[in-house]
């Protein structure tokens, strides 16, 4: 290790030391009628935008800490955006080349975000051709740049263990807070880095919290079937390897429509503008609202904010187009959840 690169790892981080200790923060009017008290763990406050942020240090510091990195190595991530956003911030604090593998679901606000990070976009533009999945087709060419780029080093945030390793500090920020145990836990699932990692920290803490799965339909991680699916960053073509079967407790599927609506709710009535993902949380609380127990704490952890969907789940024409006309689903709560059911 350089050392410029052991003087930022002991001496605060810069921007890296403010990732993590996000804000829990209770929602007041979109479950008014329940009675049950809801949190969400506002991810998106990271200062790269995304829970990602804490896996990107942990994987990029680990490997510098045990040689796997060095000044000279080329860091080659597949990535939808918000993983690929949170390494092009990690390896511009440590002067280490990026190259982000990223497919057309991959939006034009994280391209353009990755580009000012100082990343290297490397563009996917056809699908697997034996699966049909880009995910294949992206990991893939990982793997190829890695067999043609010298002293290059993949994070594989598919599999790294220092990925659900980061966000047992979620799960413990979160008890911090709360002052207490949750009782259920909702959490989106993609790469299981930070269900794996939660669930990890209840289980080996001995704690009774529910662990509820978000997946999306067309996710094959919970044994749905493979179908395309809109929303990046939810759910997953194939299962990956962080994957463990008793993670959870239970897990609710939802659909891109969902993602829209709980997206439009939760900005319409707590003004907080977040990701796909945290829509389709918002609508798996309402799903499961009968087996919440009368007088519990639940807490959901909302991975991203909404900048980066504001020309898809935030734009009219773009949901009109994919849609049709569905403003009365986030006007009317009860209209909402008979189109998830």
């Amino acid at each position: 290790m350089s050392i410029n690169m052991l003087e930022t790892l002991s001496h605060g981080h810069g921007i890296l030391g403010v990732i993590g200790h996000t804000p829990l923060v209770e929602l007041k009017n979109m479950f008014g009628d329940s009675d049950f008290r809801m949190f969400v763990k506002l991810e998106g406050l990271n200062p790269g935008g995304s829970m990602k942020d804490r896996p990107a240090k942990n994987i990029i510091e680990h490997g510098l800490r045990t040689g796997l990195i060095n000044p000279n190595t080329v860091v080659i991530e597949s990535s939808s955006g918000n993983m690929g956003i949170g390494l092009a911030q990690v390896c511009s604090i440590y002067k280490l080349r990026f190259i982000c593998v990223v497919d057309p679901k991959t939006t034009a606000p994280n391209i353009k975000l990755l580009k000012a990070y100082g990343a290297e976009i490397d563009y996917v533009s056809k699908p697997d051709p034996v699966t049909g999945e880009y995910l294949q087709a992206r990991i893939n060419r990982v793997r190829h740049l890695l067999a043609t780029t010298r002293n290059s080093v993949w994070p594989n945030q598919y599999a790294n263990i220092n990925n659900p390793l980061s966000h047992q500090q979620t799960m413990q920020e979160i008890l911090d807070d709360l002052g207490s145990d949750p009782d259920y836990l909702f959490c989106a699932t993609s790469t299981c880095g930070t269900i794996r990692g939660c669930s990890d920290y209840l289980r080996e803490h001995d704690m009774k919290t529910k662990v509820f799965a978000v997946d999306a339909q067309g996710s094959v991680i919970f044994g749905g079937v493979r179908s395309s699916r809109l929303i990046p960053g939810h759910g997953a073509a194939v299962r990956p390897e962080l994957y463990r079967p008793n993670m959870i407790h239970d897990c609710i599927h939802v659909s891109d429509l969902d993602c829209v609506v709980g997206c439009r709710r939760l900005v319409k009535e707590e003004a907080i503008l977040a990701g796909g993902s945290s829509g389709a949380v918002m609508t798996a609380v309402e799903l499961a609202r009968d087996r919440i127990a009368p007088g519990s704490i639940c807490v959901a952890i909302l991975a991203d904010r909404g900048e980066r969907y504001l020309d898809t789940i935030y734009s009219d024409e773009w949901v009109g187009e994919h849609f049709g006309e569905i403003s009365h689903l986030w006007h009317e709560p009860n209209a909402a959840l008979a189109a998830a059911i």
